[in-house]
């Protein structure tokens, strides 16, 4: 009998799939939005890629291998991918923020993957209040913007050469 969370063919599956297209569309929205890396595309795809390989790993018997360490296995992974996006550019470092969306995004496709649906939009919707909120609490605020933000914005236009 085939598991359900991996036959196209259940409603389970295309629950789980919907559920990784809507997260990740959402955070990915918001980056894209912003003109950030991982955007739409690459967060839904990062959302469906944990979701996959989690569900794999999930539906392998216990009894010959230890499923956990797939999970273990895909946050070294996106720490990589994440390390990617990250920039250094005369003492500025830019993409901190893009490689923790990452690591979150592929948090909730493992939740996605291990049946957490609830959970998975509930990281969603806090993630973007998240960044939706600083943003509103620096605009707010000036002195939010001092040091290390103070300098992004002013040498922003430098990385966009």
């Amino acid at each position: 009998m085939i598991n359900p969370v991996l036959d196209p063919q259940s409603l389970v599956f295309w629950t789980r799939i919907g559920a990784t297209i809507l997260c990740g569309g959402i955070i990915g929205c918001e980056r894209q939005l912003r003109g950030k890396p991982a955007g739409i595309r690459t967060s839904i795809l990062i959302c469906l890629g944990t979701y996959v390989f989690v569900s794999l790993g999930a539906s392998l018997s216990a009894q010959t291998l230890d499923p956990s360490r797939v999970l273990g296995q895909v946050v070294t992974g996106i720490g990589f991918i994440g390390a990617g996006v990250i920039m250094s550019k005369e003492g500025l470092v830019k993409g901190v923020t893009s490689a923790a969306i990452i690591w979150v995004l592929a948090g909730i496709g493992a939740t996605i993957g291990l049946g957490q649906l609830v959970m998975a939009l509930a990281i969603t919707l806090v993630t973007v209040s998240v960044l939706l909120g600083v943003e509103l609490l620096e605009s707010i605020f000036k002195k939010l913007r001092r040091g290390a933000y103070s300098q992004y914005r002013k040498q922003q236009e430098f990385f966009e050469e």
